[in-house]
C-alpha cells in the first residue's frame, strides 16, 4: 500500500506514458467472473465479491469445469478482457467507469476492480487470478487512470467538444437539405401552374390565338429566363403576382437562408454526446481508489 502511494506521489510508474497512451500493456490471467455489488468502492465490498466468486469457482471445479483464461489489455482508454486465442472482446471497461481497484493481500494471486456497467448502470466487481502479476496489474490500471485523467484535463474536453460541434453541424446540414428538397418541390409545382396558365382561355371564352412558336400540342414552350405575363382569369380579375426570387435577400436558390456554421447554438448538439461528456466528468471526479489510497486529482475544469 505504501509502495503504491509512493509510486503515484513520485510519478515513478513502472510503464512509460507512451506504452499506455499509444499502445496497451497485455497481461494473462484467469477470470473468476463478475458479480454485482452495492457500492462503487470499499475493501469489504470486494472481499464479499471475491468470496462469492471463489465459492462458485469451487463448485464449477468439482463439476469438471476449468477457469477460463483471458487476456487483459490495459491502456488509457480502458481495460479490455479478451479471449486469448480468438482475441474476441468479452468485456470493455472504460477507465472513467472504474472506481476501485485492489489486489488481495491475503491471496497474492487475486486482484479485482469495480466498474459501472454502461447499459444497466450497475456496479460490477470483476475478479481475476494471476499467479505472478496481481499487484503489477493493479498498479498498471492506476497508472492508466492517472494518464487518462491528465489527458482529459490537458485537452480541456476539446476532443469531445469538437465531436459535439461536428455532430451539430451535420444535423444542421441534414435539416437544410430536407428543407431545400421541400422548397424545390414547391418551385416545381409553381412552374407547372405557370405552364397551365399559358394555355388557359381568354376572359371572353375564346381560345387565344396560337403563337408561332407553339409545339405539336399547341403549348408555348416554357422559358425560365423570361416568364410569361400573367393571364387574366375567366372572371376578369388578375391572378396574384408570383413573388420574385430576387426580392428575397440572403436566401439561396430554394429560398433557404444561407448556412452559417458559427450560428449553431449549443442546444443543437445531440443529447447523447452531451451526456457522454457529463458521464466522463462525473467518472473522473469520483476518482480511482487503489486499495484505500485515492488518486487525488485536480478539480475538473468547469469549461470542459
Amino acid at each position: 500500500m505504501n509502495r503504491a502511494f509512493s509510486r503515484k506521489k513520485d510519478k515513478t510508474w513502472m510503464h512509460t506514458p507512451e506504452a499506455l497512451s499509444k499502445h496497451y500493456i497485455p497481461y494473462n490471467a484467469k477470470f473468476l467472473g463478475s458479480t454485482e455489488v452495492e457500492q462503487p468502492k470499499g475493501t469489504e465490498v470486494v472481499r464479499d465479491a471475491v468470496r462469492k466468486l471463489k465459492f462458485a469457482r469451487h463448485i464449477k471445479k468439482s463439476e469438471g469445469q476449468k477457469i477460463p483464461k483471458v487476456e487483459l489489455q490495459i491502456s488509457i482508454y480502458g481495460v479490455k478482457i479478451l479471449e486469448p486465442k480468438t482475441k474476441e472482446v468479452q468485456h470493455n471497461c472504460q477507465l472513467h467507469r472504474i472506481s476501485f481497484c485492489a489486489d488481495d493481500k491475503t491471496d497474492k494471486r487475486i486482484f479485482t476492480f469495480i466498474c459501472k456497467d454502461a447499459e444497466s448502470h450497475k456496479h460490477l466487481c470483476y475478479v481475476f487470478d494471476s499467479e505472478k502479476c496481481a499487484e503489477e496489474i493493479t498498479l498498471t490500471i492506476g497508472q492508466a487512470f492517472n494518464l487518462a485523467y491528465r489527458k482529459f484535463l490537458e485537452s480541456g474536453g476539446k476532443d469531445v467538444e469538437t465531436r459535439k460541434q461536428i455532430a451539430g453541424l451535420q444535423k444542421r446540414i441534414q435539416d437544410l437539405e430536407a428543407e431545400n428538397v421541400e422548397l424545390k418541390n414547391k418551385v416545381q409545382g409553381l412552374e407547372n401552374q405557370l405552364r397551365i396558365a399559358q394555355v388557359c382561355t381568354s376572359p371572353a371564352g375564346s381560345v387565344s390565338p396560337q403563337s408561332p412558336s407553339t409545339d405539336i400540342f399547341d403549348m408555348v414552350p416554357f422559358s425560365p429566363t423570361s416568364p410569361p405575363p400573367p393571364v387574366p382569369t375567366p372572371n376578369g380579375t388578375q391572378p396574384p403576382p408570383v413573388p420574385g426570387r430576387a426580392a428575397q435577400t440572403k436566401r439561396d436558390l430554394f429560398g433557404a437562408e444561407p448556412f452559417d456554421p458559427f450560428s449553431c447554438a449549443a442546444g443543437d448538439f445531440p443529447p447523447d454526446i452531451q451526456s457522454k461528456l457529463d458521464e466522463m466528468q462525473e467518472g473522473f471526479k469520483m476518482g480511482l481508489t487503489l486499495e484505500g489510497t485515492v488518486f487525488c486529482m485536480d478539480p475538473v475544469d468547469s469549461k470542459c
